[in-house]
């Protein structure tokens, strides 16, 4: 019901709206006239497009603004061609801001904790029907981190043009508006919190959805490797019957600039403080092997485009977003304990490292 909700959303504005506009922005604004009373909303920064006039990014927060209680955040649109993972982000803020009306029980859940959204990071890309931002630059090859380790070609991050993808920007220059709005709201939503989460949701790696988390620049384990290792044996001992495939990002390749190493790096400047980056990387793959004319569709190749299929798509993750707010919440009943770290931290080496 919700992704049909979400589609009916979309349809009224593609009547309602000029053709040459973001469906999803526009859906998503709906959603903030709808949830007023509940959400904070902000405009973190605007960019603009050839042929459009400037583009908002917004980040929403949900729930207790109080530092002293764990957030979780949900982002999406870092790349412009993948509308999917925006649409995914929308339709689960959708679920809640109308849930907020009857359900007593998540009303009770968010004054223990702090869910923040920015749906749409790349709002300029995705008017232009392109992976980059319209200056060419890919957000997720933007940060300055740099493998230490051999990339692949190209796909691994590269300095040679913003004429071909995966271009990094120039050495030294400073992060793209994007990339700085994103990194701004991690730093002032979620990293001054001795706990959170972040799911970035993506398409396009693969036949299986798959849960990513850092490093992407370094084959070593990460500091917290014990806590994702425990988050990974809640969901799959909530949900046996998932499709996800979940493990460090290094272990399919490197890349330079990634923006979640980055913010890693950063929340692990203090030692009290855990923060789990997660990327959602859902396996576009399997739309073409099923659908084999959207390869003929540069939209096609990243995002389901037959109706059902997307619809599809929508429900079987809002799950998983449901899961992080939880676990988020109740952080303190599963994260390990100074005792059961060391076994964690072993059973995640042997999973994802031997």
């Amino acid at each position: 019901m919700l992704a049909k909700s979400l589609h009916a959303t979309y349809t009224t504005c593609i009547a309602t709206v000029p053709k040459k506009h973001l469906i999803e922005l526009e859906a998503l604004e709906r959603i903030i006239e709808l949830g007023a009373p509940h959400l904070d909303v902000k405009v973190v920064s605007e960019v603009s497009a050839p042929g459009a006039a400037n583009f908002p990014i917004y980040a929403l927060g949900l729930g207790n603004p109080g530092h002293d209680v764990p957030a979780v955040g949900f982002f999406g649109g870092l790349h412009g061609l993948e509308r999917i993972g925006s649409e995914v982000v929308i339709a689960y803020l959708q679920s809640l801001v109308k849930r907020l009306q009857w359900d007593k029980t998540l009303n009770q859940q968010l004054e223990s904790v702090r869910l923040v959204f920015m749906p749409i990071v790349n709002p300029g890309g995705m008017w232009l029907g392109t992976r980059a931002n319209p200056s060419g630059i890919d957000l997720m090859r933007n940060a300055p981190i740099d493998a230490v380790d051999k990339v692949p070609f190209l796909i691994g991050g590269q300095r040679i043009s913003n004429g071909l993808p995966w271009y990094r920007g120039k050495p030294g220059a400073p992060l793209e508006k994007e990339s700085q709005a994103l990194c701004d709201v991690v730093a002032s939503e979620l990293l001054v919190r001795n706990f959170s989460i972040a799911l970035d949701c993506h398409s396009g790696f693969g036949l299986s959805d798959r849960i990513w988390f850092p490093y992407a620049h370094t084959r070593m384990p990460i500091k917290h490797l014990a806590e994702m290792h425990a988050l990974e044996e809640i969901f799959f001992q909530a949900y046996s019957q998932h499709q996800y495939v979940f493990e460090p990002q290094s272990l399919q390749y490197l890349a330079h600039g990634d923006l979640w190493d980055y913010l890693y790096q950063q929340a692990c400047q203090n030692p009290e403080r855990v923060f789990l980056p997660l990327t959602l990387e859902m396996g576009s793959w399997l739309w073409i092997k099923k659908n084999p004319r959207q390869l003929f569709s540069r939209r096609g190749i990243f995002n389901p485009l037959i109706e059902h299929r997307q619809q599809r798509v929508l429900r079987r993750h809002l799950s998983l977003l449901d899961f992080l707010a939880r676990a988020t919440s109740g952080h303190a009943l599963w994260a390990p304990s100074p005792d059961s770290r060391a076994k964690h931290h072993a059973e995640a080496l042997q999973n994802w490292y031997d």
